[in-house]
């Protein structure tokens, strides 16, 4: 057999191998047979759990070591018990301004307070809503208020004498109109100033109201990963109301953050009567021992070490020289030495002025 036709048997063999691999068992191209694997459509529970959304019982089941940390949603933020305090006085407040507002029966409640970071919470905000932008001016900080859609329409036809017994119409898809704006704006002040009357018995500041927004990348108020503090309240006036969230930093919460950390509210003045008066009463029973100090004499140790029995030690007081009264070593007053009733006395003259670093 010559070498032409060598290489064309092997050419044709190679060939043959190739088709074998591209072809399927039932002879078919192989392409066609993996088409339904390839492009197969995902089902919603794999799309949930793709995205993270899934709430199935795969989601209670507790995550190991590398997923929580992967997991920025999971990271456990600093407790704050005060804050809880605060919104709940926030809550009682809002209550009766609302009431007063609106003319209406208002009922405020919270749903929860969580900690999440702050580009998480931006991007789950549901559209349309108002953010309303906010400065706590004695902390120098910035925080932010979502109204939603259901309670901008319910403050806006509460307002305008909307009957009651009948659910206030929605219009989607559109920016909302100045009137709109302008009587949210005017529930907004309010609520910020009962906000400010709710961290009064903590702290004085006041919450500066600064701008309204309807789009989340315009009311960026901190860094996306910064952590923050999210308090869902719910307004409800009979068959009308929605939600009102407050967002506060962490960050802007510094500067009292640990008067936050206290678990009671009586702890902040770190004040009990009783216990002054009961303290006062026991220090003016209390012993101390004074010392007379006629004269000193300062020496060198190794003089000291070479006294011994029978060495004198010059001293130059005399009847006419001031004496020293001290106290644990520090001196109290002055006076001269003396005799009553056939005792040693001192009779004090002077005060002695304490140094810098006298206790």
């Amino acid at each position: 057999m010559s070498a032409p036709e060598q290489n064309e048997i092997d050419e044709e063999a190679l060939a043959a191998s190739w088709g074998a691999e591209v072809a399927g068992e039932d002879g078919g191209p192989r392409e066609e047979r993996a088409g339904p694997d390839a492009a197969r459509v995902l089902n919603q529970a794999e799309i949930d759990s793709l995205l993270g959304f899934d709430s199935g019982p795969a989601a209670d089941v507790e995550l190991s070591g590398i997923q929580k940390i992967i997991s920025s949603g999971l990271v456990t933020y600093e407790r704050l018990p005060m804050l809880e305090i605060v919104f709940d006085r926030l809550v009682r407040i809002m209550s009766t301004s609302l009431r007063n507002f609106t003319s209406d029966n208002v009922e405020v409640s919270i749903d929860n307070i969580v900690s999440l970071r702050f580009g998480d919470y931006l991007n789950s905000i549901p559209l349309p809503a108002m953010l309303a932008v906010f400065k706590a001016e004695e902390w120098d900080n910035y925080g932010l208020m979502v109204v939603d859609s259901a309670m901008i329409y319910s403050i806006v036809d509460v307002l305008l004498g909307g009957r009651r017994g009948t659910a206030p119409m929605r219009i989607e898809g559109r920016p909302y109109t100045t009137i709109e704006r302008t009587l949210v704006e005017r529930m907004i002040h309010l609520v910020l100033a009962d906000l400010s009357q709710a961290f009064d018995p903590l702290c004085p500041v006041n919450f500066r109201f600064e701008r309204l927004e309807t789009n989340p990348r315009f009311a960026v108020v901190s860094r996306l990963s910064n952590a923050a503090v999210l308090a869902k309240l719910r307004v409800e006036m009979e068959d009308r109301g929605g939600r009102l969230e407050l967002l506060l930093p962490y960050a802007t919460l510094e500067p009292v953050r640990e008067m936050l950390l206290q678990q009671f509210m009586g702890e902040k003045f770190g004040r009990d009567s009783i216990w002054e008066t009961h303290l006062a009463e026991e220090l003016w029973e209390t012993e101390v021992e004074l010392s007379a100090v006629i004269d000193e004499h300062w020496a060198r140790l190794a003089d000291v070490m070479s006294w011994r029995v029978g060495s004198r030690i010059t001293l130059n007081a005399t009847v006419d020289s001031p004496v020293s009264l001290r106290c644990g070593g520090v001196a109290l007053f002055q006076g001269r030495m003396g005799r009553r009733n056939g005792r040693m006395a001192v009779r004090i003259e002077r005060d002695v002025p304490r140094r810098e670093g006298e206790h």
